[in-house]
């Protein structure tokens, strides 16, 4: 019990020292490693927006444009912001994630996944829900559903291969500016300390 409180003493103790040091940056680079999360937010719902224009052409749709576009937009901000920030920035913080390789991977998998597929994925029932609605396309029998899916959706993702590699790789060079943000913070010299 008293091994796991000097455990605890330990990793408060690292995280006030990270959080001393990174203070010390300049405003811009303070600014990228506590906020990078949300330009990894933004780009999603970018991804969700064009994601969800492509499939409302694709399924004719017309109508309610602000009703299919507004989750399109907020849901993949918000889950790219909070995966980003739960994966990358907050371990970063913390001293639990100390390796560039580590952090671009994560960073990348998060663009690609919470930034890029998941929206795309997420524009599919939204656009054929209002399809349906809206009587803007044929829609399958039941049998055919998944193939007619896959029929529709092909396009899209052909379309949507550069704004999810854009969206990995800016993610993916986020995450190592940040890391190489966090040890320029680190070298600095402790706040109050003079060098001779």
């Amino acid at each position: 019990m008293e091994n796991h409180k000097s455990d605890d003493t330990i990793k408060e103790n690292i995280t006030d020292i990270i959080a001393r040091k990174i203070n010390q940056l300049p405003e811009t680079d303070r600014n990228l490693l506590e906020h990078g999360s949300v330009y990894v937010g933004l780009n999603a719902a970018f991804c969700g927006l064009i994601a969800n224009s492509l499939f409302r052409r694709s399924l004719h749709v017309t109508q309610a444009r602000i009703a299919a576009g507004l989750p399109m937009a907020v849901i993949p901000f918000l889950s790219a912001n909070a995966s980003y920030t739960g994966f990358v920035t907050l371990p970063l913080s913390t001293g639990d994630l100390n390796c560039e390789t580590c952090t671009m991977t994560r960073a990348g998998l998060i663009g690609l996944v919470f930034g890029g597929l998941s929206p795309a994925f997420l524009a599919m029932p939204v656009n054929g829900a209002l399809a349906a609605r809206y009587q803007s396309a044929l829609l399958p029998e039941k049998g055919n559903i998944l193939t007619y899916w896959i029929r529709i959706a092909k396009p899209v993702f052909r379309k949507m291969v550069f704004p999810l590699l854009l969206q990995t790789v800016f993610a993916a060079y986020l995450g190592a500016r940040q890391y190489k943000l966090l040890i320029k913070a680190l070298q600095l010299p402790e706040p109050g300390l003079e060098i001779n």
